[in-house]
């Protein structure tokens, strides 16, 4: 017994461990439940008394041993594969860095897009809160009280107050700036509106909107028309196709919707344009005398126009984009086709 223990601790003395192959096999041979020490601890019940003990202490003193020796030999071998692992990755300090910067959403460079062309064109920016009372988004805009937009299932009220409501449109910015400073007046209110719409392809229960007020004495539809004429070619394109339509807003007198030729199907007919042709892009008319009066304007000095349209209608034009829901379902395929817009 003692000569087959000093055979094996020379062979464990000896054993070289300088790969992962070394290091399975060492604990195959020395430290596993089917190896020589486990098999030599088993012997032992067969020893007489006098030498149990003896051998006994050995034994746990070789099998320490072969524990401390599969201990420095795994530590060893993984700092060698880290350092093999750090060489193979260092960067070359040689090359310029790659830094990583996220991009403006789609949406947020469109409507940065309709700012610059506004303001270039002289109108102020103006804001307004998302959370309305009934008087800014209905009453002072001409809504009469029974009118289907102030329904339940057509507008986000909150529950505890119901003349507290998610705006529907930015026209409550509108009469906001009205109230606080009068005429003459040009701005356009840019944000996020609220309604309870199905989603869809085409619509969404929140979307954003640009709208425009020129209030001053002599406005004209003319000037209407020429404003967002103007506009939608400096967005578009000069060779843009323009047509106003007949139409009906309460706070607007007369009133028309702005289409375009269509450029996602170039007129011959998809999804976006409803096979027409041509794509809604604006409501827009002359401000309801009764508006101005409800505003603390006297429409007897005073005229104005009043228009809006939707970012996310004109970013699926701009970007030939057919499903309105893409802009709210954060793909990462889909967003990242427009980090140069910003």
């Amino acid at each position: 017994m003692q000569q087959h223990i000093d055979k094996v601790r020379a062979d464990l003395d000896a054993y070289t461990i300088t790969t992962k192959e070394e290091l399975d096999q060492f604990k195959q041979k020395f430290t596993s439940r089917k190896g020589v020490i486990a098999a030599l601890l088993k012997e032992l019940k067969n020893l007489p008394d006098e030498e149990r003990k003896e051998i006994g202490q050995q034994l746990n003193a070789f099998k320490a041993a072969a524990l401390h020796k599969l201990k420095l030999s795994t530590q060893h071998l993984i700092r060698e594969q880290t350092q093999v692992t750090d060489s193979a990755e260092a960067p070359d300090p040689t090359l310029p860095p790659r830094v990583m910067t996220g991009a403006v959403h789609v949406l947020t460079a469109t409507q940065k897009r309709l700012l610059q062309i506004f303001t270039s064109m002289g109108f102020g920016i103006a804001e307004g809160p998302d959370i309305e009372d009934q008087w800014h988004n209905f009453t002072a805009l001409n809504f009469p009280p029974h009118h289907p937009a102030r329904a339940m299932h057509d507008t986000f009220f909150l529950a505890r107050d119901p003349d507290v409501l998610l705006r529907t449109h930015t026209s409550s910015v509108q009469v906001r700036v009205l109230e606080r400073q009068g005429p003459p007046v040009r701005v356009v209110s840019v944000g996020k509106v609220f309604r309870k719409e199905t989603i869809s392809a085409r619509a969404h229960c929140t979307f954003h909107q640009v709208e425009g007020l020129y209030v001053d004495q002599g406005v004209s539809f003319l000037a209407l028309k020429e404003t967002v004429g103007h506009f939608l070619r400096t967005l578009f394109g000069n060779n843009t196709a323009i047509r106003l339509r007949p139409s009906y807003f309460p706070f607007t007198e007369p009133s028309a919707e702005v289409d375009i030729r269509c450029c996602l199907c170039q007129a011959k007919g998809c999804s976006l344009c409803k096979y027409t042709g041509w794509v809604e892009i604006a409501g827009a008319g002359m401000v309801d005398p009764q508006v101005l009066i409800n505003c603390g304007v006297d429409p007897q000095l005073y005229t104005g126009f009043a228009f809006g349209l939707g970012v996310e209608r004109i970013a699926m034009l701009l970007h030939r984009i057919q499903d309105l829901r893409l802009f709210t379902t954060n793909d990462l395929r889909f967003l990242q086709q427009f980090a140069s817009c910003s």
